[in-house]
């Protein structure tokens, strides 16, 4: 029976890859470097920090990491703050209403810095439904490595064989292969070239995945 559902956060629960992208480019420009767009698309799913080492080696910065990371960080404040059009995902909030109000434990396993995780959670109140959050920020690993749907798992109490994860990007529905959970591959409108084709089960709409479609599925043990 499923007893858990490990979210990811961006491009899942609300689309902030349209500020992340600005304050990105915005921090390539304060740094001056040039990053194309298909690069740009492969750090889908990695932690800020990650990202910005490899910028650093990969443009020979002389700067520390932390550098460009602060740099990004301001840059997303100010626009999250101030950017109207920061919502939910469509349905997000009546299935997390809908696996809570069924008992379901939510855990939220998210690239995302905590910075950034809390601030989500406050501006749209979601802490109420969720018993724990992590950040990839603060794991020795980013996705696509396991330890984040791992340590999800575990902190929800429940095997791994009870828990579903809903990822949106390849990195993430990797990582939750690699832990050997249930994936769920969300193919948003927001998704671009992302790869789902060793997600367990894909979906456009979270209306397919609602508690009383996935409580009995067998593949909940």
């Amino acid at each position: 029976m499923l007893r858990a559902v490990l979210f990811d956060m961006d491009g899942v629960i609300v689309d902030t890859e349209p500020l992340h992208h600005k304050a990105y480019y915005m921090m390539f420009d304060a740094f001056n470097i040039s990053v194309s767009p298909e690069l740009y698309e492969s750090f889908t799913g990695q932690s800020t920090i990650n990202i910005c080492r490899y910028l650093c080696q990969h443009f020979n910065l002389e700067n520390d990491p932390e550098e460009l990371v602060q740099s990004k960080r301001k840059s997303f404040t100010s626009l999250f703050h101030n950017d109207p059009s920061l919502q939910l995902i469509d349905g997000v909030l009546k299935l997390i209403k809908d696996y809570h109000g069924n008992g379901v434990t939510l855990v939220l396993a998210s690239s995302a810095s905590m910075f950034t995780i809390n601030n989500v959670f406050t501006r749209f109140d979601l802490d109420q439904y969720f018993i724990a959050k992590l950040s990839g920020a603060d794991l020795k690993a980013s996705k696509p490595h396991p330890e984040i749907f791992e340590k999800a798992a575990e902190s929800s109490g429940y095997s791994r064989a009870e828990c579903m994860v809903i990822e949106d990007s390849t990195n993430g529905i990797k990582a939750a292969n690699s832990a050997g959970i249930y994936c769920v591959g969300f193919d948003s409108e927001n998704s671009k070239n992302q790869d789902y084709t060793t997600a367990d089960k894909v979906i456009a709409d979270f209306s397919e995945i609602t508690y009383a479609i996935m409580k009995d599925q067998s593949v909940f043990r």
